[in-house]
């Protein structure tokens, strides 16, 4: 999946909700902290790292290429 990024960046847990990956920012929040995504191959715990163009989130088997 690609998503178009029209600003300098979006925080991790704002773009998981806009993708509908999970049903609200407080589910976001837990799957972040108990280490379940992953930015750029790493795991990433930080709820508000900031995701920019290049970079590739991974959560539940879905694959984000950020344009």
């Amino acid at each position: 999946m690609e998503f178009e990024l029209k600003t300098e960046y979006i925080e991790l847990i704002k773009l998981l909700k806009l993708l509908r990956l999970v049903e609200s920012g407080g589910m976001a929040k837990i799957v972040v902290e108990d280490g379940l995504v992953s930015l750029n191959g790493t795991t990433e715990y930080r709820k508000r790292a900031k995701v920019r163009k290049g970079d590739q989130v991974e959560f539940d088997g879905q694959l984000v290429v950020i344009k």
